[in-house]
């Protein structure tokens, strides 16, 4: 029999696939075309082609040895220098590439950096709505997850109750920007004050309080919104990263960890990183996929194409009477529940074809989450069900 542990994991299991592999399954008895799937954040737009051509060069260019052999456990020094390069570009950060760990995806990245900072007990606070296999990543390496309240008039967080929330046992905050699932940034102003707060109750505590940005939307934003790069605001700060969303390569599980070269004792902490990605079986990050990024690090997927799909959804969800929270990024519109246990709103939406996830899966009940990263035809054949709902509900 597998462990008892691992059994109260299956039956906690993300609602989200759960809500995906239900979408299927109506698909069979209604038609897929009449079927309105919001549930997951798979990405929908193409591939940029460079990327593909980058894959296909590497592919016909390296030597099979160097290609698909083992490499530093960090990565290849001229893929972590090209992530380095760029970022000092874009952010006028000093990152180096010993800065630099590439890892399996964000969520490989999560783990590896927990791995490298909890002891036993230490504690991590997430802001929520947060993405909820923090909890998971949390607990793989003995630490416990504590939450912090949002602000729900903005979906800043709750700075009283977030003070309140750091003890003298809180190792880390995580921070995911833009946010996973409202798409609301966090501001400039929020994480000044962020890190001014972590700042104070270091001094307070007598040990380290990291900052864990978790940060695989960073491209897919607005409006002309920013996301704050945080290592120029607070030096205990790891920033985790994948290309999954901005190249649409989610399978591909690639990512990286950048350690703000301001952290005291920066090199014992990259060491660690980069024993721990041996340690938790990653090894090292997919080979291919290194060796394709070099020379796409400026690639981004069409962000036009999710704006188009944010406009058409929230516009118009908000005329048929239902109150949302204006994404700034990501793919997600995050909806204020018409009655008070979200649940039976997802289960309401469910009988017009609608597949919907519900805000206490993101620590925030109350609420549910649309992907709205589908297709726009399928947005508009929704269009109809969703002012169905919003009739039974009186919205119209």
């Amino acid at each position: 029999m597998i462990s008892k542990k691992m059994q109260q994991e299956i039956a906690g299991s993300s609602a989200i696939r759960a809500m995906f592999l239900e979408g299927k399954e109506m698909a069979k008895r209604v038609g897929a075309e009449n079927v309105y799937d919001f549930s997951l954040g798979n990405p929908m737009t193409p591939v940029p082609k460079e990327y593909n051509q980058a894959i296909i060069d590497a592919v016909q260019k390296e030597s099979s040895l160097e290609l698909h052999g083992y490499m530093d456990n960090a990565g290849y020094p001229e893929t972590r220098q090209a992530v380095a390069d760029n970022l000092n570009k874009r952010f006028g950060t000093r990152f180096e590439k010993k800065h630099i760990v590439m890892t399996v995806g964000a969520a490989g990245a999560l783990n590896v950096v927990f791995k490298t900072i909890l002891d036993p007990g230490d504690e991590v606070l997430a802001l929520a709505p947060y993405f909820g296999e923090y909890r998971g990543y949390v607990a793989n390496h003995q630490g416990i997850l504590k939450e912090a309240e949002p602000d729900r008039s903005t979906f800043q967080p709750d700075f009283a109750d977030l003070e309140r929330k750091i003890t003298e046992k809180t190792k880390a905050v995580i921070i995911n920007n833009p946010v996973n699932p409202t798409g609301v940034i966090y501001s400039e102003e929020t994480i000044k004050r962020l890190a001014a707060l972590l700042e104070q109750k270091q001094k307070s505590y007598g040990h380290d309080i990291f900052m864990v940005s978790d940060e695989p939307y960073r491209e897919l934003v607005y409006d002309g919104n920013k996301v704050p790069f945080l290592t120029k605001y607070y030096d205990n700060t790891f920033v985790t990263y994948s290309f999954s969303k901005s190249l649409s390569i989610p399978g591909e599980r690639i990512g990286y960890i950048a350690v703000n070269p301001g952290m005291p004792g920066c090199d014992l902490a990259c060491s660690g990183l980069s024993v721990a990605n041996r340690m938790l079986g990653f090894v090292n990050a997919p080979s291919l996929m290194q060796k394709a990024l070099i020379s796409c690090m400026d690639c981004t997927t069409d962000v036009a194409y999710y704006d188009r799909n944010r406009k058409l959804i929230y516009e118009t969800l908000t005329k048929l009477g239902f109150t949302c929270i204006k994404p700034q990024g990501a793919f997600y519109l995050f909806i204020k529940s018409p009655e008070e246990e979200e649940k039976k709103f997802v289960e309401k939406a469910k009988k017009h074809h609608i597949l919907l996830v519900g805000g206490t899966s993101f620590s925030c009940p109350g609420y549910v989450r649309l992907a709205y990263c589908v297709s726009y035809e399928m947005i508009q054949r929704s269009l109809p069900a969703f002012e169905e709902l919003a009739q039974e509900y009186g919205l119209v």
